[in-house]
C-alpha cells in the first residue's frame, strides 16, 4: 500500500516552529525519518498559511528536496497561491491536496493541476460541508469530475478521498466511507484512492488510537484501499502497509465476508474488539478493550 507521510505539519508541537521560523535541520531530520521507515511520498501541510504562504510553501519543497531530489510531496494547504508556488519547485509530480466539490476550490485547483500536470486529492465535499452518506460521496465526487474532464485531466491523476470520520462522534460516516470506497473504480476507472486514516480515532485516548487506525485501513484494505496518510512513526502502521501482517488482515477480511473467527490470543481479541466497533457491531466507548 502507498504511504503519505504525515508528520511534517506546521500545527504541529514538534516540527510547527521549526516550519514557520525556517529551521531546515529538524525538517529534513523528520523527511530523512519517514523516508527511512518507508514513506512512499511525504504530505507538506501548511494549514492556511495565510501570511506569505507561497514563500513558505516554495522553501519547504525545496528543503525536504534536499533530503531526497526525487521525493514525491503532497503539497496540503487551502491557500492555493502557496499550492502554486511550490508546485513551481517540484523536481517530481506533486500531489494537490485537496480539491473539493465547492466552486471555489474547483475554480483555483483545477487550472493549476493542469498547468502543471499534478496529480490531486479528490475530496468528496462539496459546497454543502461533509457528505451524509454514500450517495453525497458519489455527487461531490461527480462534481469534481466534470470540472477535472472539461480541463482535459485524465482520470489517472486523481486521488479520491471519501473522507475518513471519527467512529467516537458518528458510526455511520465510518460505515458509509466503506460503502462508497468499492464504488469508486466504476465512478472513475484508473483513478487510485487515499485517506487521511488518522481521523477515525480523533476523540480517542491516545494510547488507543493506532489500534482504532491499524484496525480500520486493515478493514479498508480488504475493500480496495489504495493508499493512506499515516504516521511513518508508527511501526506497526508501517508493517502493517507493507504487507507484514497478513495474518490479522486475513482475519479481518473474514470477518468482512461474515466467516466466523475465533480469537485465541490477546492480540487477535484486540482486533476483534475494535472490528466490531468500527464495524458498527458495537456502540462505541472509549473501554471498548476492556467490555
Amino acid at each position: 500500500m502507498c504511504t503519505i507521510a504525515e508528520s511534517i505539519n506546521i500545527m504541529s508541537k514538534t516540527i510547527g516552529p521549526a516550519i514557520r521560523e525556517r529551521e531546515k535541520g529538524p525538517i529534513q531530520k523528520m523527511a530523512a525519518e519517514e523516508l527511512a521507515a518507508g514513506s512512499d511520498i511525504i504530505d507538506l501541510n501548511l494549514g492556511p498559511a495565510r501570511k506569505a504562504g507561497d514563500e513558505m510553501m516554495a522553501w519547504l519543497v525545496n528543503v525536504v528536496q534536499e533530503v531526497k531530489k526525487d521525493v514525491r510531496l503532497a503539497l496540503d494547504t487551502t491557500n492555493s497561491v502557496a499550492i502554486a508556488a511550490g508546485l513551481k519547485v517540484c523536481n517530481e509530480r506533486a500531489i494537490v491536496n485537496s480539491v473539493s466539490a465547492h466552486p471555489t476550490s474547483l475554480a483555483e485547483r483545477i487550472p493549476l493541476i493542469k498547468q502543471f500536470d499534478a496529480d490531486f486529492v479528490a475530496l468528496t465535499m462539496s459546497e454543502e460541508g461533509i457528505p451524509r452518506d454514500a450517495n453525497e460521496r458519489a455527487v461531490a465526487l461527480s462534481t469534481i469530475m466534470a470540472a477535472a474532464e472539461e480541463a482535459g485531466i485524465p482520470n489517472e491523476r486523481y486521488w479520491v478521498d471519501p473522507i475518513v470520520l471519527p467512529v467516537s462522534v458518528d458510526i455511520g460516516q465510518v460505515k458509509s466511507y466503506m460503502e462508497f470506497l468499492p464504488m469508486v473504480p466504476a465512478i472513475v476507472p484508473g483513478a487510485t484512492n487515499t485517506c487521511g486514516l488518522s481521523n477515525v480515532s480523533n476523540g480517542a485516548p491516545d494510547h488507543l488510537r493506532p489500534i482504532l487506525n491499524q484496525v480500520y485501513l486493515m478493514m479498508l484494505y480488504t475493500l480496495g484501499q489504495e493508499s493512506a496518510i499515516v504516521d511513518a512513526y508508527d511501526k506497526n502502521m508501517m508493517d502493517l502497509c507493507q504487507g507484514k501482517r497478513a495474518a490479522e488482515v486475513e482475519m479481518i477480511r473474514k470477518l468482512m465476508n461474515g466467516e466466523a473467527v475465533t480469537a485465541t490470543t490477546d492480540a487477535e481479541k484486540v482486533t476483534l474488539k475494535t472490528f466490531r466497533v468500527l464495524n458498527g457491531d458495537v456502540l462505541y466507548s472509549h473501554s471498548w478493550l476492556e467490555d
